[in-house]
């Protein structure tokens, strides 16, 4: 057995007893809120003769005792019928047939169509002329989100990405695709309560695939109390109010005949080890509420010897904080390792690293240990198979990314700023957001890299010779010229990187040779004003793969995310639900010419801004573009 199998399997283990330990019961009840109720074509009277008795034919089964999930079809003519339909596995059988009658009321009510969808909390039914049970995810799936906010938005996000991070783990591996939980919410006695569920006929991918999707939905309903994401092939739900039910058994069931027992003792022994471990390990306390594990140490020649004694043939690239180089240890793991700019490990230091650590989150790279035994400091890094956002956008991959991939690259960062601003129990402020640190795996999903490390630099060692650590041509006007970094400071960089995702083109790039001072920003305004969103578009981009509606919202996003005025950015939790709504009722951006007056800042060393503000003005062509 090797380590690496070990501690997959570790994971796996605590996801299921997560599961099945902390399951909360309550009174079950059909659920019958409707949530969803969708229309397709016209069609004859011989379609709703095979229509009736698909109808009849599930509710049969549905009938038959601890029944959850029933399809039907009838093909023995041209317009054939194809019915699935599905309860939550924490109802009774009354109440499943309860909901599906509901469904079917709902879905009978769409007059003379080929297909109906219809959503409810308690269950769901669908009918159409094709075969659609192995779909998983299509377009057009959504999140729909309460009205109450939480009353410790942190806490809460806290305990419910930790529920649905392991949910969306678990039930693909469950032979039902069913599962059932609740986490308690930090500093209070209050829960929150989460399902996930996939349809039977998905294969487990399949079913991975729409919880991600499911997943990445639901969390932009937060600081809300409430959340469903609908999609085709599964659902997901939370609440701070329990809503599922039956016997503990029937939530555990789903986990027998999967080496259960094996999984247990297997979780017992790790649990066991980790205690012990505790109880000699040091550095678990920082902060007055949070205790952060500290990161794992390596030895420096362990590190060495993984990277070809740093070899040129292993480095992946250098940035401000330094060179990277790809490492491959003992397990057979891949790892990056980066050369910090640092020429000692101080107590700060220690703190700063152990913060970063403890960052999670799907769109930002791990922390996986440090150090500091050698004669330079380094960072042990999650590694990326696909390497840096900015090859796929001018570099040697320049082309590859279709719009769906640009699409969830935008996606992805956004969401990854919004937890280092705002969801993570300090807040970390990047300050160089740009395609050289948003890194994509395997799969093309973006992860935020160097985040907080500016954090670990003295003053005097920073990358840029004035106090500003970020990258011209990125770095808003505010913090270019008086060194002022806020979290909107990132906002700004995150819309400069959104429009060269769209273009393919460098923010410094000229894209209109007419207007030879016209820099990408600055088009970009011409063809919103103009409403021309397409002209904007890289040329490697199919334009049947996006509308002139889809491009429009993201360059207008951007533009919202550097208008001058600092307070007119949004947050990036506003980004996100900006790229999430659909109504297009919010305020445009404005175009404003750069005024100092405009940055909203205080200027703390005036001697500072004597001494810098003519260099960062003469740059600020290629910071704003105008």
């Amino acid at each position: 057995m090797t380590k690496g199998w070990f501690f997959g399997w570790q994971a796996v283990a605590f996801s299921y007893l997560f599961i099945i330990f902390f399951t909360t019961l309550v009174t079950s009840q059909p659920q019958t809120n409707l949530l969803l109720r969708s229309c397709s074509l016209l069609n004859s009277r011989s379609f709703f003769t095979n229509l009736n008795q698909t109808f009849r034919e599930v509710r049969r089964q549905l009938s038959d005792n601890n029944t959850y999930f029933a399809t039907a079809e009838q093909s023995r003519n041209r317009e054939p019928v194809y019915m699935m339909a599905q309860c939550r596995l924490y109802m009774s059988t009354a109440d499943c047939l309860d909901c599906y009658d509901v469904a079917t009321s709902n879905a009978r009510s769409c007059a003379a169509a080929t297909g109906a969808r219809a959503v409810l909390d308690g269950c769901f039914l669908r009918y159409d002329t094709r075969r659609f049970y192995d779909e998983s995810t299509q377009p057009g799936n959504v999140g729909l989100c309460g009205n109450r906010t939480a009353i410790r938005p942190k806490r809460f996000q806290t305990a419910l990405d930790g529920l649905l991070s392991n949910l969306t783990i678990a039930t693909p591996r469950i032979k039902e695709l069913f599962a059932a939980s609740s986490s308690n919410i930090a500093g209070s006695n209050k829960s929150v309560y989460a399902i996930a569920q996939c349809a039977p006929t998905l294969a487990p991918n399949g079913c991975k695939e729409c919880l991600q999707m499911a997943y990445s939905n639901i969390m932009n309903c937060l600081p809300f109390v409430d959340g469903r994401a609908l999609d085709t092939g599964c659902f997901m739900r939370y609440s701070s109010t329990p809503f599922f039910s039956k016997n503990k058994t029937t939530i555990i069931e789903p986990f027998l005949g999967q080496g259960l027992l094996s999984i247990i003792l297997l979780a017992i022994i790790i649990w066991c080890r980790r205690l012990k471990n505790r109880s000699t390990k040091k550095g678990y306390l920082y902060g007055q509420s949070d205790r952060l594990q500290d990161p794992l140490k390596y030895r420096y020649r362990d590190l060495k010897k993984a990277t070809k004694n740093f070899s040129d043939d292993y480095k992946l690239g250098e940035g401000g904080f330094g060179e990277v180089y790809k490492g491959e240890v003992k397990t057979g793991n891949t790892i990056a390792v980066k050369k910090l700019l640092v020429s000692s490990a101080n107590a700060d230091f220690q703190n700063e690293v152990r913060v970063l650590s403890n960052v999670h989150h799907r769109n930002l790279i791990r922390l996986l240990g440090c150090c500091s035994e050698g004669p330079e400091l380094l960072l042990v890094l999650e590694y990326m198979e696909n390497g840096s956002l900015e090859k796929f956008l001018y570099g040697e991959r320049k082309g590859i990314l279709n719009w769906k991939q640009r699409y969830e690259v935008i996606c992805g960062t956004a969401k990854g700023l919004a937890y280092l601003h705002e969801q993570y129990h300090v807040t970390i402020i990047h300050r160089d957001i740009n395609p050289r640190n948003i890194l994509l795996d395997k799969d093309f999903q973006p992860k935020i890299a160097d985040f907080g490390l500016a954090r670990l630099l003295p003053e005097e060692q920073t990358h840029i010779s004035t106090r500003v650590a970020g990258t011209f041509g990125y770095t808003a006007p505010e913090y270019a010229i008086h060194g002022q970094v806020s979290e909107k400071s990132d906002t700004y960089s995150f819309g400069i990187v959104v429009l060269e995702i769209l273009s393919g083109k460098r923010c410094s790039d000229v894209l209109d040779l007419s207007h030879p001072d016209q820099y990408l920003l600055e088009y970009a305004w011409s063809v919103y004003e103009n409403q021309v969103p397409l002209n904007l578009i890289d040329e490697a981009v199919d334009r049947s793969e996006c509308t002139e509606r889809d491009v429009m919202k993201i360059i207008e996003i951007a533009l919202m995310c550097t208008q001058s005025v600092v307070s007119e950015r949004p947050k990036m939790s506003e980004v996100l639900m900006l790229l999430n709504d659909r109504s297009g009722d919010h305020k445009p951006p404005n175009r404003l010419p750069f005024n100092v007056s405009y940055l909203n800042v205080h200027v703390d060393d005036p001697s500072y801004v004597a001494s810098s503000t003519s260099n960062a003005v003469a740059s600020l062509t290629e910071l704003t573009g105008r």
